[in-house]
């Protein structure tokens, strides 16, 4: 569900929704990882898929996980409220980073897709908490400045290169176009995408992962679907099913990773819209 944030200032709110629109997209990330490898043809495939995931999680989610520890944790912890909270999250993060040594060591596809499941699920009720019970805690503190503590975090909130070489801004403008609206508007409108002529070899949606975007809270929507095509490789890509036409999505896609992506529509309406996104680049 949305939690509504009261904060102090107004840096602060900024703040809290940069926080959890990252968080959003690093769950989105992890889900679309983990259900590559799940979802793999055979041991070597899944192996690989394992070894990205591996690579993401040391890259991405430990460091995240030990930036909370530095900026998140101590204001929170000084707090009675919130100590027996604070102690129960750090015992968590050990559990994440014992997760993700499973993950590295899992010798086949089926021991490798639960340790990815339980560290997606870990993941997500960990997040949960914070989303809704550490951030609303120190934004509301009068003495705590949430954007002091944060700033400079960019494990926080986002701001390097994801695993496709293309860097991102996830701060309070996350999202938010940079000129590009034409180009993307053009690729909305492509009928033909793929089409199964290049090189990526995909020739229809049902080869592909899908995320079912109507499930997925409005106000983290975005970034969640962000979160997933970040996970996509080169030649591969994703099924996405809207509740409506993505356009602004799409020219937010394009002003993040212009060219990045090709994008075929499958179905338009009326109760679902089905688009392909191909990683071309």
């Amino acid at each position: 569900m949305d939690t509504v944030v009261i904060a102090s200032t107004e840096q602060d709110a900024a703040a809290v929704e940069a926080v959890k629109s990252h968080h959003a997209e690093m769950a989105g990330t992890l889900q679309a990882l983990a259900r590559r490898v799940a979802s793999a043809a055979d041991d070597e495939t899944a192996l690989a898929a394992r070894d990205d995931l591996v690579r993401w999680a040391q890259r991405d989610l430990v460091p995240h996980a030990l930036a909370e520890e530095k900026a998140m944790y101590p204001p929170a912890h000084r707090d009675d409220r919130a100590r027996l909270l604070i102690d129960a999250m750090l015992a968590e993060h050990q559990l994440i980073l014992s997760l993700v040594e499973g993950l590295r060591t899992a010798p086949s596809q089926v021991e490798a897709a639960a340790e990815a499941r339980a560290l997606a699920v870990t993941f997500e009720s960990h997040l949960t908490k914070e989303n809704e019970q550490v951030l609303p805690l120190l934004a509301s503190s009068p003495e705590v400045s949430v954007a002091g503590a944060l700033a400079g975090m960019h494990e926080l909130l986002g701001g390097h290169d994801d695993h496709s070489g293309h860097a991102h801004d996830h701060g309070p403008d996350h999202g938010r176009g940079h000129g590009h609206e034409e180009a993307a508007a053009d690729a909305a409108t492509t009928t033909g995408g793929c089409g199964g002529a290049c090189s990526c070899g995909e020739t229809d949606g049902a080869e592909l992962p899908e995320l079912d975007a109507r499930t997925v809270p409005h106000a983290i929507r975005h970034a969640t679907i962000f979160g997933a095509l970040d996970a996509v490789r080169t030649g591969s890509g994703m099924v996405l099913v809207a509740p409506h036409d993505p356009q602004p999505l799409l020219k937010q896609l394009e002003g993040r990773a212009p060219g990045a992506f090709a994008v075929d529509y499958l179905e338009r309406g009326p109760e679902a819209w089905r688009l392909r996104f191909i990683r071309v680049a």
